[in-house]
């Protein structure tokens, strides 16, 4: 049998190399698999109990990926020899016609031709000025062993294609997992001084500090309360310009007054004096991350669209990396403009408070009277984030730093800055 192209074949290989990689991807399959299990462990050992499941959660969409890698490798002989008519196969590519040909012809420059193929060679640069059909039609002919060529067309997804489709499903993979992580931890270090908040409302000065007051001479009410409030617009553009008023999403006056309106709304009254507000948005916390790092259908099928998106033409640079960013502003502003609300329906009311300003939270509030939906939203953003930085890592990888994915410095700083 001759030697397959592209290298040697298990059968000419020596046995003692194929065992040692063997050894080696084993070694390092257990290795990461044991720290996961350890992992399981000490957060069972800590009774924490959603973030366990929210570790099983990241580990089943691993393996989901990793099933996906291994259909790619069973099927890429049956992909490899699905064959498409060339003007399909010259449509939706990422690279410009200009770029393809000028990167072939570099390639093809720095490679050394045996004299049986300089003719092959001269009639590839003799026609490399022809229509776009027809160089396309050349660059696939000029692969050996492409049982596509011989019948005038090109290869569905060629097999280079599918072992990059590889590496990039692995840094996807990676990607993820650092985004769930980094999310966490940021998410962690912003509730940290939210201790010395909770701490304070055990001292004598904070729980006999009940004058009574109209809600709008409370530090609530002065914060929240103002002409700006009476009109929506005017509301949400103020909400939105305090998102990065000092970067402080959530005041001292909004925690203490959102921790007084959830103890009056399920809890006793006395439970001011012992309930750790603090210690319960923590739980909500990991609660709501085993949602927020799972990948649903609908999610996978947005990857599908971005990978479409990376067409030549579409100019998805400019467009792509913004979603994420509106989004979580979006998801931001309405919070902001629900502890609005929440205080305007006191002034409506006409209450007088006696200490802090109690708040109804409800549903109402909500867009479509879904609170999980802003979790959704915030699902679909740290996916977005993971999918920017694994693309722009593997084709960093893959083709350098400039390719036909970011030719332009303009647009490898709008990926990562948005990312």
């Amino acid at each position: 049998m001759a030697p397959a192209v592209g290298g040697r074949t298990l059968e000419e290989t020596p046995t003692w190399a194929v065992a040692v990689v063997c050894v080696v991807l084993v070694v390092i399959s257990i290795s990461i698999e044991h720290i996961i299990h350890l992992i399981g462990k000490w957060l069972k050992r800590k009774r924490k109990r959603a973030l366990f499941e929210a570790l099983e959660k990241i580990k089943s969409e691993l393996m989901l990926l990793g099933f996906i890698s291994l259909l790619l490798t069973v099927g890429q002989g049956l992909i490899t020899n699905i064959c498409i008519s060339e003007e399909l196969g010259s449509t939706w590519h990422p690279c410009s016609n200009k770029q393809e040909e000028q990167k072939h012809l570099s390639s093809s420059s720095n490679q050394y031709y045996p004299s049986s193929e300089t003719n092959d060679r001269r009639k590839l640069l003799s026609l490399i000025d022809s229509d776009d059909g027809n160089f396309r039609r050349l660059l696939a002919a000029a692969g050996t062993g492409d049982k596509c060529a011989a019948k005038g067309k090109v290869p569905f997804v060629s097999a280079e294609g599918i072992h990059e489709l590889h590496i990039f499903i692995f840094v996807l993979a990676i990607s993820h997992v650092l985004c769930c992580i980094l999310i966490m931890t940021f998410g962690r270090a912003k509730m940290r001084k939210w201790k010395a908040w909770e701490m304070e409302t055990r001292t004598a000065e904070y729980q006999l500090h009940e004058s009574l007051r109209y809600v709008g001479e409370t530090s609530f009410g002065r914060r929240h309360l103002s002409f700006w409030t009476k009109k929506p617009l005017l509301m949400w553009i103020v909400c939105f310009f305090r998102l990065f008023v000092r970067f402080v999403s959530v005041a001292k006056v909004d925690y203490l007054t959102l921790r007084h309106g959830f103890i009056m709304a399920h809890l006793a009254p006395q439970s001011h004096a012992y309930f750790n507000f603090h210690k319960y948005i923590k739980r909500s916390l990991e609660d709501d991350f085993k949602v927020v790092v799972g990948i649903s259908p609908l999610i996978w099928i947005f990857a599908v669209i971005f990978v479409l998106s990376n067409t030549h033409g579409w100019y998805s640079h400019l467009w792509l990396p913004f979603i994420p960013l509106i989004i979580t502003v979006l998801v931001g502003t309405k919070l902001l403009s629900i502890v609005t609300r929440m205080g305007l329906k006191i002034e409506e009311r006409g209450e007088i408070v006696k200490g802090v300003p109690v708040v109804q939270p409800g549903d109402d509030l909500f867009w479509f009277d879904r609170p999980r939906l802003l979790l959704y939203l915030i699902n679909f953003v740290l996916f977005q984030n993971a999918f920017q930085l694994a693309f722009f890592t593997w084709s960093w990888y893959e083709y350098g730093l400039k390719s036909c994915f970011h030719d332009r410095s303009l647009e490898i700083i709008i990926r990562i800055s948005m990312a």
